[in-house]
């Protein structure tokens, strides 16, 4: 059922927007000091590439303290659009009794486009 649920994301956008996800992220690594940011693009496209089955989870990285200045760095420059055009998506796809799944994709990517930094996305394939 979530091969299926995949495939039908790709059909409707999920594919379009896993591929701007990867060009903002291969932009931001272009330059040195965006990489960091680079990382955290590409980990919402690869949740974005296949959201059924995926779990998203805190890590126990050693980033410790510099996680949140990073995050309300993120919020500032981006994250909040990411975020709200996720959640007015998901709001939509609610709205509808067979787009239920797909919107708690949606806000899946949103609470992750928030606050990507101290975050793993699990991929069970």
């Amino acid at each position: 059922m979530k091969f299926i649920g995949n495939i039908l994301w790709w059909l409707f956008g999920g594919l379009e927007a896993a591929i701007g996800y990867f060009t903002g992220s291969l932009a931001m690594a272009i330059t040195i000091i965006g990489i960091p940011v680079a990382l955290q693009t590409f980990k919402i496209g690869l949740l974005c590439l296949w959201p059924f089955g995926a779990e998203v989870k805190n890590t126990d990285s050693p980033t410790g303290c510099i996680r949140i200045p990073l995050n309300i760095i993120w919020i500032i420059f981006g994250g909040l659009w990411a975020f709200l055009v996720h959640v007015f998506f998901g709001i939509l796809l609610f709205i509808t009794i067979l787009g239920i799944p797909f919107a708690q994709q949606h806000f899946k990517m949103a609470k992750l486009s928030l606050a990507p930094f101290g975050k793993s996305v699990d991929l069970h394939l």
